[in-house]
This record gives structure tokens, sequence and C-alpha cells, in this order.
């Protein structure tokens, strides 16, 4: 499927939108970033397996962790444009995955960690 990068980002725009006002409101020193696709460098960091890849990535000092002095760099949501639109070759599909990947991230800026979101269902 082609998507244009216009088109993607509208899309994790639409996502970010689907986030109630008052907790969109609270996400704080975020810059939100599309890629096209994660570093192999980052990967074998992470350990992902050769086999698998990653739709997104936040990096930085989720909300919970952050001081009132608190003044650290922006952190950083990657959303990872290749990947998901190589798995995902239906329009719903994809639109559904953009969504459930930039509420993932944004859910551990709040300090939620990967049980919490699948026990939330965005895992």
């Amino acid at each position: 499927m082609t998507v244009s990068a216009r088109e993607f980002e509208r899309l994790v725009g639409e996502s970010l939108e689907m986030i109630p006002d008052e907790l969109r409101g609270r996400i704080s020193n975020v810059q939100i970033v599309i890629e096209e696709e994660p570093r192999d460098e980052l990967l074998d960091a992470l350990g992902v397996p050769q086999e698998e890849t990653l739709f997104g990535l936040y990096e930085g000092t989720p909300l919970t962790e952050r001081g009132i002095e608190y003044s650290g760099m922006p952190d950083r949501i990657v959303i990872f444009r290749r990947p998901l639109i190589e798995e995902f070759d239906d329009p719903l599909d994809l639109r559904r995955e953009i969504a459930r990947t930039v509420i993932h991230e944004v859910a551990h800026h709040f300090g939620l960690d990967e049980e919490r979101i699948a026990e939330l269902g965005w895992d």
C-alpha cells in the first residue's frame, strides 16, 4: 500500500486527537516525530529479535518520575512509518494500528508500563 508522508502525518495527528482533552493537555515537553524505520543499532540495543521490528518508541522521563524542578530535554515519541505501512495493507487496519501505537507511546509518557498498557488493551 502507498501512503504519502503527508497522509501518514495526518493519521498520526488524528490519533493524538483520540486522546481525551484532559489527558492531551497534560502531555508536556514531548516531541512527536515520524521516522522512516528504526535503525538496526536501536533494534539491537532494545533486544528486538531479527524477525521483528518496532512501530513506535518513547524516549524520555515519564511524568511519574519527574520532580518539581525537572528541566530535561524534550521527550520524544517516534512513530516508524515503513514498518506500519508494510505490516498493514488495509487502510482501516493501518489507521487502527497507528492510533494504537501513538496511544501506547503516550501511555509511557504518563508512566504506564507494558503490563498496565496491556491490561488497558493498548499493547
